[in-house]
């Protein structure tokens, strides 16, 4: 059995990895740490977890997380790399949930994130968790930083088409949408229910930190010159992602074929659904689930395709995505754990 251990169990991913990892075969739940919580059995705070998780949170100190296999960090930015150094001298695995170990653009992770990073030659090893575009990276790693849930969506979406060269990778569009889960588990004005409820609104839009870790993968998949406009917004609910991408075909390319493109790729992945030409899918069909669906429109047949995917923000979009990486790391099946399906309605 592998030993885990979550630092930072109190939030909405915390959370998530707790519910997906009480019921995984190969696994034994360790530690979970929190300074405020600590000595607060974790099902009092989260009741769907009674009879499913009996640790209490403890504070880290306290927590002996070298005595884990693997640790998983739900925590603000920083937290991870401050830890990590003395975790991998144990022989313990990490897989960061934040964005310490994205970018491997030091500079651009200093810009977006306002805060030195402080392990570089960690950084260097470092794989990111996007499984279906860096598997075998992810399987050799100590290291892993999980992608942001903005750009797993955009760069599934996006990487068939860069790495068939028909679009022009120098115009692409993604106009985004989250749940309000998305901001985390905290109180802020911004997302109250009397503000997000009944509401509809973009932000980040004139630069989002999304978008240079997004640009910095689809930067491998083709040697042309990449150009991404993105738009994130917040919708009024609890859960889920929408992302409508926009490229231009520049080859002459039947519906089909671009079908073929995606079916292809992603055709014997078990997370990823291509749906027929000019399906919706709606995000309910992936909610508490680790399932992406992708379905391709192309207007009146003209120059520009319409890609749209959906996930559920806390799932593919981070925790379940996470535990696909663990599953990799430790030579397990990559489904082990994760085989829900999606809750409807």
């Amino acid at each position: 059995m592998i030993k885990v251990g979550i630092v930072g169990g109190t939030g909405y991913t915390g959370v998530e990895l707790l519910r997906l990892l009480a019921t995984h075969p190969e696994v034994k739940l360790t530690a979970i740490t929190s300074r405020k919580e600590d000595g607060l059995p974790v099902a009092d705070m989260f009741p769907s977890l009674r009879g499913r998780v009996d640790l209490a949170f403890s504070a880290p100190e306290k927590a002996r997380l070298t005595e884990c296999d693997v640790v998983f960090f739900a925590t603000p930015h920083g937290v991870a790399m401050a830890q990590a150094p003395e975790l991998l001298a144990a022989g313990v695995k990490v897989i960061d949930l934040a964005a310490d170990f994205r970018l491997q653009d030091i500079a651009s992770f200093e810009k977006w994130y306002k805060i030195p990073h402080t392990c570089p030659e960690l950084l260097k090893e470092a794989a990111y968790g996007l499984v279906e575009l860096n598997r075998e990276a992810i399987r050799k790693a100590r290291i892993v930083g999980n992608p942001g849930c903005y750009p797993t969506t955009m760069q599934l979406g996006l990487a068939p088409l860069l790495q068939a060269g028909v679009i022009d990778a120098s115009h692409l569009i993604a106009d985004c949408k989250s749940g309000v889960s998305g901001a985390g588990r905290k109180a802020e004005v911004a997302t109250l229910f009397s503000e997000a409820g009944d509401n509809f609104k973009a932000y980040g839009v004139s630069g989002h930190r999304h978008s240079p870790e997004t640009l910095e993968r689809l930067r491998l998949l083709t040697k042309d010159k990449v150009g991404l406009l993105f738009t994130p917004h917040l919708v009024p609910m609890i859960r889920g992602m929408h992302s409508t991408l926009y490229a231009r075909l520049t080859k002459d390319i039947d519906n089909a074929a671009l079908q073929a493109l995606f079916e292809n790729a992603y055709g014997n992945e078990p997370f990823i659904d291509v749906m027929p030409f000019g399906s919706h899918p709606e995000t309910r069909s992936t909610r508490a689930s680790n399932m992406l669906r992708i379905a391709l429109h192309r207007p009146d047949d003209g120059d520009t395709l319409v890609i749209l995917v959906v996930q559920d923000n806390l799932v593919k979009g981070a925790s379940g995505q996470a535990v696909q990486c663990m599953n990799l790391m430790f030579g397990l099946d990559e489904t082990a754990g994760l085989m829900h399906i999606p809750v409807l309605p």
